[in-house]
């Protein structure tokens, strides 16, 4: 009954365009429409395909003198039909991509214009310690620091509401349970150790803040590092480093309670995740060398999990790959035992600083770790 109704509108459309010309025509979500085309042994005559079929005759018999532009825009690139992105049809691609820290502040000073804010806020500093973050994050954030300084029926927002929302979308809502002593106690040697680890260790983010109150779905406690700057490129000690402080936690667990717990369940599937990429997509593995081994493209802009298939290559080398990730991870884990066990004692103090205040600023941890950081001064060549 409704066979041919894609084709007819996009015929419609196009007729309109050429009526009302000059215009812009812009397709939003085009990967809904101008989906890879698949080969089926059976044949295919599916509505979408014809759709898509129709787009592409329209496009290519499209008189570009009549003042008509066609823009489209999707966030999943790869999975458009190569036909559609050939020269004369959608053959100039610009990346929209997530802003830097110039571009975020003067995002945030948009947004901010509809709120009322202290003489103490730095829309700057905001900005550098929200890398990653979308324009719609960033608008989330300033309605976030409103709700709070309204919560607190304050006249204008100030700098700790920023810093409070900031928490709330990175690590979650916060959560008033009670947790016996020797929960707390795990909790606080395991983030205590992420944070020694990563204070030791050159060319890491700082350590801004450390918390053992619960936040968002299952978060015990978190260690918050921010970024000084943006950055694009990591080298393989950096991969290296960011392994060790996310097995820090654990480690520290190991060597003050000699014992570990399920908390670290999140730290090893993220170790083991970097190792992996290591050794099969950025050809970091001495033993394997210079070789892609995974079969996955992945979405260039959405944080999606690629269903795991396993690459091109043998039984020997799946083997292979595996004793690299497991000899990378035990590196990793040797390197935080080796800090955590030179730094015992600020292990310790950090520990019971933790338990007391359960919220920790980064400049309290470097006043408690001073010597460690001039150790790794000396050290850092």
């Amino acid at each position: 009954m409704f066979v041919g109704v894609g084709a007819a509108r996009i015929r419609d459309l196009f007729q309109q365009a050429e009526a009302k010309a000059p215009c812009i025509v812009f397709i939003d979500e085009l990967d809904a429409l101008g989906k890879m085309r698949v080969q089926s042994p059976f044949g295919s005559h599916e509505e979408r395909e014809q759709t898509l079929n129709q787009l592409l005759a329209e496009m290519d018999g499209f008189d570009s003198r009549k003042g008509v532009i066609i823009m489209g825009a999707t966030n999943r690139p790869e999975v458009l039909d190569p036909a559609l992105l050939r020269p004369g049809r959608f053959d100039r691609q610009v990346l929209v991509d997530k802003p830097d820290v110039n571009g975020r502040e003067a995002i945030l000073r948009i947004h901010a214009k509809t709120v009322k804010l202290s003489p103490n806020v730095d829309l700057r500093i905001v900005a550098a310690r929200t890398a990653g973050f979308a324009g719609a994050d960033l608008a989330n954030l300033v309605n976030e620091a409103a709700l709070l300084a309204a919560r607190k029926d304050q006249t204008s927002v100030d700098m700790k509401d920023f810093e409070a929302a900031i928490d709330r979308l990175v690590a979650g809502l916060e959560k008033k349970r009670v947790m016996n002593t020797k929960e707390r106690a795990i909790v606080a040697y395991h983030e205590s150790g992420h944070a020694i680890v990563a204070s030791v260790l050159p060319n890491l983010d700082p350590v801004h803040k450390i918390s053992i109150v619960q936040r968002g779905f299952g978060a015990l406690g978190y260690t918050m590092q921010l970024p000084l700057e943006d950055r694009y490129l990591m080298t393989r000690g950096d991969l290296l480093n960011q392994m060790a402080v996310l097995l820090g936690g654990r480690t520290a667990e190991e060597i003050a309670l000699s014992e570990i717990s399920t908390g670290a369940q999140n730290d090893l599937q993220r170790a083991t995740d970097i190792a992996r990429a290591m050794v099969t997509e950025f050809g970091m593995s001495d033993a394997l060398g210079a070789v892609n081994y995974d079969g996955n493209r992945r979405a260039r802009f959405l944080d999606l999990q690629m269903p795991q298939e396993r690459g091109l290559y043998g039984e020997e080398t799946a083997q292979s790959i595996d004793a690299e990730i497991r000899r990378i991870v035990t590196e990793a884990h040797d390197t935080a035992h080796r800090i955590l066990i030179d730094h015992r004692a600020h292990l310790e103090s950090v520990t019971r600083r933790l338990l007391e205040i359960e919220v920790m600023e980064g400049d309290e941890l470097r006043r408690l770790l001073a010597p460690v950081e001039a150790e790794a001064e000396i050290l850092t060549p």
